[in-house]
């Protein structure tokens, strides 16, 4: 279960980055407060994953989907750039994610 609370808490992560972009630079209502409340409850998901997950674990693993899934809705949404290097940083990114994965104990 912590494994799944930390999943959603990272995709809390990918919607404050999005909203936040959205608020431009927080004056706007309604994208700021989406920003707000995904970045309350990833945090507090975040906060009740480690209740199992060793914290280290659980804040790598959240910051790379927060990463990975913020570099991926650029792409698809906001045209930002795909160059090879960048998808290629990114592969490297899931590959550790992966590995801390697998090197965590359930």
């Amino acid at each position: 279960m912590a494994w799944l609370t930390l999943l959603v808490a990272g995709l809390l992560e990918i919607v404050w980055a999005f909203a936040m972009n959205h608020s431009e630079g927080f004056t706007r209502l309604w994208p700021t407060v989406a920003t707000v409340i995904a970045m309350l409850a990833s945090v507090g998901l975040l906060s009740w994953s480690t209740r199992s997950l060793p914290i280290g674990t659980a804040y790598t693993v959240w910051t790379g989907i927060g990463s990975i899934g913020t570099f991926t809705v650029g792409i698809i949404f906001l045209d930002e750039p795909a160059h090879p290097s960048r998808v290629i940083a990114a592969a490297l990114i899931v590959g550790g994610l992966l590995l801390m994965r697998a090197s965590t104990p359930a």
